[in-house]
């Protein structure tokens, strides 16, 4: 760890599947440069794009504080794709040769996740955007990342499984639901088959993006369509598995710990599926603190960076970056 210096720089990054999003603060808390990019995952978008992309918001983030990365004391890459330890390795040698500094620190998106949301770092993290993450910290170090461990469970599957349920009514399979007049209206085709077509004709040149039917689906479910709101419950039983999974992974199962639920699936005004977590995670942890994140997971990177240069992540210092954070539809997808 460095010595702590109150008038340090450092530079969080959260490279995911969407978008990926880098922070410069200063060692108070105090953000003073943004920027924004494409696909940061290496599994997503190739490993030369994905690099690119953290370097293009790095790059944008370090022009708007007017600094160069000469003058980072600490680069905390958050990253989706940091799974196996040649990724990280890769995600570290990439970050050097696009000068971001010379020991850049890389974790698995799913631990700025847990950062952004737990007060003092540890516990379990469920993020739910484009795709699914699930890490975990304990109080003596250990870190767990579910990686290619976890069945994806994002907004894209949510938006296969609306699908699925509208496909399953359609031929009696599953009752009616209020889905399939949704659906219709929202892809303005007049059956399922035209629906159907419009997602999977290998003639067209585009389709809709399946993951848009997530948000449809959460819609549906806030409503109290049955057949929705068992898709979304279901869902979110599987992600408290992964979960409780984590949990034992490192030791966290027996005693309190936080569960912070964070992504764009999870701020949909609908509860059905934050509940749907919460309550698979109580039966085998009841004394589980539930938080839902009130930072973005590049705020995490942000504390994760500061953290390494000593800076304790004070009351002070999260008011400080809550005031001067970007606003909320800069991280909209």
């Amino acid at each position: 760890m460095l010595t702590a210096d109150r008038c340090a720089l450092v530079l969080g990054v959260d490279a995911g599947n969407s978008k990926t999003i880098a922070i410069v603060a200063r060692s108070d808390g105090r953000i003073v440069g943004w920027g924004r990019s494409g696909c940061g995952d290496i599994y997503g978008a190739g490993e030369h794009s994905a690099l690119d992309a953290i370097a293009e918001a790095s790059y944008a983030a370090l022009r708007e504080a007017a600094i160069g990365a000469g003058a980072l004391s600490a680069v905390v890459l958050s990253a989706a794709g940091a799974d196996w330890p040649e990724d990280f390795d890769v995600i570290r040698a990439g970050a050097i040769a696009r000068g971001l500094g010379p020991n850049p620190v890389v974790y698995n998106d799913a631990i700025g996740g847990l950062r952004a949301g737990s007060p003092d770092g540890t516990g379990v993290s469920v993020v739910c955007g484009t795709g699914a993450a699930t890490g975990a910290r304990s109080r003596d170090g250990r870190i767990w990342h579910s990686s290619f461990w976890q069945v994806p469970q994002g907004a894209q599957q949510l938006g296969h499984l609306a699908l699925q349920a509208v496909i399953q009514a359609e031929l009696g399979i599953a009752p009616p639901t209020v889905l399939t007049p949704a659906l219709l209206r929202y892809l303005n085709v007049p059956t399922v088959e035209a629906a159907l077509h419009a997602l999977t004709a290998r003639s067209l040149s585009s389709h809709p993006d399946m993951k848009s039917l997530a948000k449809l689906l959460l819609d549906v479910a806030a409503a109290g369509d049955p057949s929705a709101v068992g898709v979304v419950a279901a869902h979110g039983r599987a992600l408290g598995d992964v979960a409780l999974a984590a949990a034992r992974r490192v030791g966290l199962i027996h005693e309190p710990f936080h569960l912070v639920l964070i992504g764009g699936v999870f701020r949909h005004p609908s509860p059905v599926l934050r509940e749907a977590v919460a309550a698979r995670v109580r039966e085998d942890a009841p004394d589980v603190n539930v938080i839902h994140a009130a930072f973005e997971p590049a705020v995490g990177a942000v504390m994760l960076a500061l953290e390494h240069i000593g800076i304790a992540i004070t009351p002070e210092v999260r008011a400080t970056l809550q005031a001067t954070a970007p606003p909320a539809d800069f991280f909209a997808t």
